[in-house]
């Protein structure tokens, strides 16, 4: 039986999804406090290299090189406290600091320092991270599976606060401009950051990528838990604000 048909009384699955992906993303970033502090003293130098890409596996990889104080991608790694290899690590910091490597840029004057060492991610990442744990939680508090994404996405708010936009019909509107005031802020601070002189702060980052990571937590949770078969795949059992009804096309 669908949670929808129970009203509020079954949410066993979006809940229980929802854990899920606050506890691997929460989970990681609190490792990523965890790792510096555990790792010696000193172990992590000051980094930069570059987002999608392995930069500090070994001594030899190209995180590890003089590539020039002025370079656009890179720093003279020998004059920011020497070479550093996640490879030798423990497995459990070497995974931290390795996924940190591959999807994050890891510059040092856009990370933070704990016992000597810097963090394996950049401060936009840690907001990130965070904001993806909350805006999991966000939709496991209220959230149902509605059938679409978008009903899904949109069921953590009461159903008499959506009757005027699901009576317009302005749904996915309503989910755009949500997303939009999440991802916005960030983008428009990271492309302003890359494009002009403009030099943000990590302050700022945090906040930014905090309400990229919620909006996105939130969505993501709302895809994972949007499933037909929970209806017996028949659209017309779907209970929507304002007495509305999916039409199968």
């Amino acid at each position: 039986m669908s949670s929808l048909a129970n009203g509020l009384s079954d949410r066993t699955r979006e809940m229980s999804v929802s854990r899920v992906v606050a506890a691997i993303t929460g989970g990681y970033l609190l490792l990523c406090f965890i790792a510096p502090v555990m790792i010696l003293e000193g172990t992590v130098p000051e980094l930069s290299g570059r987002a999608n890409a392995m930069d500090y596996a070994t001594d030899s990889s190209w995180g590890n090189r003089d590539h020039g104080e002025d370079s656009a991608l890179g720093h003279d790694q020998s004059a920011h406290g020497g070479t550093f290899s996640w490879t030798e690590l423990n497995p459990v910091w070497a995974f931290v600091y390795g996924f940190g490597d591959l999807n994050c840029h890891q510059k040092h004057e856009r990370s933070w320092e704990i016992n000597g060492n810097q963090m394996p991610v950049c401060t936009r990442d840690v907001g990130i991270f965070l904001g993806l744990a909350i805006g999991a939680a966000l939709f496991g508090w209220r959230g149902l599976n509605r059938w679409t994404i978008r009903d899904s996405f949109l069921s953590v708010f009461p159903d008499g606060r959506l009757e005027s936009i699901y009576l317009d019909d302005r749904r996915m509107l309503a989910v755009l401009a949500i997303i939009g005031i999440g991802l916005v802020p960030m983008a428009v601070d990271g492309f302003t950051q890359m494009l002009t002189e403009y030099e943000s702060n990590n302050p700022l980052r945090v906040i930014t990528g905090l309400t990229a990571g919620i909006v996105l937590g939130w969505w993501f949770s709302a895809a994972l838990c949007a499933r037909t078969k929970y209806f017996d795949d028949d659209s017309a059992s779907v209970l929507l604000p304002a007495n509305a009804r999916l039409i199968m096309k």
